[in-house]
Parts: structure tokens; C-alpha cells; sequence
């Protein structure tokens, strides 16, 4: 846990069959609500939402879309105008987020797109990821965060693990609590191994021209990174 081990995870296989990568995506959503995945996306957007004005939100590498899914449903109870979007690179991951959010109701679109080598699309006031940034090499983080800088209107926000030993506990246990699926159970571990720590995650913002980012550790093995735009 002293540095970061990247090992390639078995959700980012393409030939992952379907029906396992399904089930591996309602053990990660299961997951997500533990740990308050959405909760903390939240918190760093509600002041542009208490503005009245609708908010498009863009979440890259969205997986099975329940991250956003959740943001509008929460800004659906409070009657604010929440436009959510998700992005990833498998077909399964969108096709599958696309029948959760039809199940919803939710004003929502998914598509696919690769966060690394394709263009982010512009038009979003805020622009997210949750559980992406530890599957990239420093120098890719560097470029991503540089690239959705660009392409937010307004805010960048980041939810990701946070690398320690308790975390590693704490993640073995949250991902053996809530699924049986082998492939979280694998990846959950590899995860957070190659999680960044604070220290990191500031260096990366610093370097992406992210100044004045707002870097924090959060409960249940998170952290948050928030940037505004000046």
C-alpha cells in the first residue's frame, strides 16, 4: 500500500462475457450505495442546482449509470431541474445503464464513448467520474483532468477510492457483503491497491491545471476532488 500497483481488472476485458458483466455491475451499484458514491458526487453540485436553473451533468466512464441515475432521482424528490448523461466504453455497461434509467423514468441519456481517446463533448455544466481515475496511469489522470477541465462549463468532479490498508479491509468486506460476483471481488482488491492517496491526487490536480482544486478524504474509503471553474 506504500505506492500504487496497477494490475489490468477484469470488468475492463472485452471479452468479458455479457450475463457475468451484468451481474458484476448490479454488485458495483450495491457497492456504490454503500459507500455513498452519489451522496458525495451531491454534495459537491447542489449550490448550482439551488440556482434554479437546469444542470447537465456529464459522468464519464459511468458503468452501470447508477451513480447519476441517483443524482436525478434525488433532485427529482426536491423538484430541481437535473439533466444527467453517462458515457462509457462497453456496449454492456451503456446498454445496461440505458434500462436502468428507462426503469426510473429518468431524464437521462447514455452512450458510448471512450474517455481517454475520444472527445468530450461539450454543452455539461459539470463534468464527473467515480472509480475511474485509479484504473489510469499518473500521466493519464494528468490528461484526463485536463480534458474534462476543458470541456466542463462549470465543475469538475472526481470520486474515487482512497489507497490504504484499512481501506483495503474495509473495501474486501463491503465487496463480499454485498455480491457474489467473483469479478467485484477480484477487481474491488485491485481497485483500491491502485488507488491514489491525497497527497497524489493533488499533485495530478496541480499538473492537469486544476489550481485551487478542493482535494478531501471522505467516509468509507472515498475522496473527493472538486474544481471550479474561474
Amino acid at each position: 500500500m506504500a505506492s500504487r500497483t496497477l494490475e489490468p481488472e477484469l470488468m475492463d476485458d472485452p471479452a468479458l462475457e455479457a450475463g457475468a458483466h451484468r451481474r458484476a455491475l448490479r454488485g458495483l451499484r450495491r457497492l456504490n450505495r454503500l459507500s455513498s458514491s452519489a451522496a458525495i458526487v451531491w454534495g459537491e453540485i447542489a449550490d448550482l442546482l439551488r440556482e434554479g436553473k437546469p444542470v447537465r451533468v456529464l459522468d464519464l466512464a459511468t458503468g452501470g449509470g447508477d451513480v447519476p441515475i441517483a443524482l436525478w432521482r434525488r433532485a427529482a424528490k426536491l423538484g430541481l431541474p437535473l439533466h444527467v448523461a453517462g458515457c462509457d466504453v462497453s456496449d454492456v455497461a451503456v446498454d445496461f445503464a440505458r434500462g436502468e434509467a428507462c426503469r426510473a423514468g429518468a431524464d437521462a441519456e447514455f452512450f458510448r464513448l471512450n474517455a481517454l481517446t475520444d472527445g468530450i463533448p461539450g454543452g455539461f455544466d459539470v463534468v464527473t467520474c467515480s472509480l475511474f481515475l485509479h484504473h489510469l496511469r499518473d500521466e493519464q489522470c494528468v490528461s484526463l483532468l485536463r480534458r474534462m477541465a476543458a470541456a466542463a462549463r462549470r465543475r469538475v468532479v472526481v470520486n474515487d477510492l482512497l489507497r490504504s490498508p484499512l481501506n483495503a479491509a474495509l473495501v474486501w468486506l463491503g465487496a463480499h457483503a454485498v455480491t457474489t460476483s467473483r469479478i467485484v471481488h477480484v477487481d474491488a482488491m485491485r481497485s483500491v491497491r491502485a488507488a491514489l492517496d491525497l497527497e497524489t491526487a493533488r499533485k495530478l490536480a496541480d499538473e492537469a491545471g486544476l489550481r485551487g482544486a478542493v482535494i478531501r478524504s471522505r467516509p468509507l474509503c472515498r475522496f473527493s476532488l472538486t474544481w471550479s471553474k474561474p
